[in-house]
């Protein structure tokens, strides 16, 4: 007989770059592990090093950063830290984005435009990635731009429960901001309970970036709490527009409900999850905040353990 047979243990560390620590530190907490020292800072030209403090050979490498701004410089850091696993043979590294950076270029709208959300896709791959985890893709189809499994988890269930809770007693109606989320809204209505469904009939300005036109209400939503769901909101403006166009199609009240962040707006609340950083300044009597750490802990424990993510969305995932 020839060789050497040694049975190993898996190691599982979970790693944070510096976007938002205050959720990878929760996240870990969930899994009664710590965050691995990491030594991060950028040069003197604005390059950034990154370095692990403890051996990071063999293990299960989870590393965890939400893209927000400056998003390109943590994007980048982000990449660093995945070529530094791999360097440092690490034996599987997963990407873990909360919020996948520039999702929202998906396709080409018009000629000469490129598909950004492939491009990262491929920089994460080729920076050493194995696995992706990320919640609330803008689009389904960004799944198939990494050559791996990708486990696309959903907020959906943290803030229906909370919405069930706060207005279970209230006539609610589901209202999608447009007709592509209407599946989204489909999902929401089954988990209130089967409440009446709605969307937002808009157009979209070519000429400016972010900006659309709330045409009309399409469905009833008369005297009814209007829960308006969607994946993220960036300027806030299209969905400031929806709650504006509910109110004045006579709702009796709207909450809007989004997996990553948004400013003010005319709704009785807006809920929304701590994928990215909040500042201060950007909070408003109106925002409740709810964790996205145990959705996310609870995805590492089951890739970790061999598990099934998908059984965590009643097989929906």
């Amino acid at each position: 007989m020839t060789g050497y047979k040694k049975t190993t243990e898996k190691n599982l560390m979970v790693f944070s770059g510096r976007a938002h620590p205050e959720l990878a530190e929760e996240v870990a907490r969930d899994l009664g592990s710590g965050l691995v020292p990491t030594s991060a800072y950028e040069f003197a030209n604005s390059e950034i090093y990154v370095r692990y403090e403890e051996s990071v050979r063999g293990c299960d490498a989870f590393v965890i950063q939400s893209h927000t701004a400056p998003v390109n410089e943590w994007i980048m850091e982000h990449l660093i830290m995945v070529d530094a696993l791999k360097r440092a043979s690490a034996k599987r590294i997963t990407v873990v984005l909360p919020f996948y950076g520039y999702a929202r270029q998906d396709k080409k709208h018009r000629g000469r435009e490129p598909i950004s959300a492939r491009l990262m896709a491929d920089l994460f791959k080729t920076a050493g990635a194995d696995r992706l985890i990320t919640v609330d893709l803008h689009a389904d189809q960004i799944q198939g731009f990494f050559d791996g499994p990708v486990d696309h988890l959903m907020a959906l269930p943290i803030l229906a429960d909370h919405v069930r809770q706060k207005y279970g007693d209230q006539r609610l109606a589901v209202v999608s901001p447009d007709a592509g989320r209407i599946k989204v809204a489909e999902r929401w209505s089954a988990r209130l309970g089967g409440v009446p469904l709605a969307f937002i009939h808009k157009t979209r300005r070519e000429d400016r970036p972010n900006e659309t036109v709330a045409n009309r209400v399409v469905g009833k939503v008369d005297g009814r709490i209007c829960v308006l769901v969607d994946d993220m909101i960036d300027t806030g403006g299209t969905i400031v527009k929806a709650a504006e166009a509910l109110m004045a199609d006579g709702a009796a009240g709207v909450v809007i409900a989004a997996t990553h962040r948004l400013k003010n707006s005319p709704a009785a609340e807006v809920i929304v999850t701590n994928t990215l950083p909040i500042a201060p300044d950007r909070e408003f009597d109106k925002l409740s905040v709810l964790s996205i750490a145990p959705l996310i802990s609870r995805a590492i424990k089951e890739v970790f353990e061999d598990g099934s993510v998908t059984s965590m969305f009643d097989g929906h995932a």
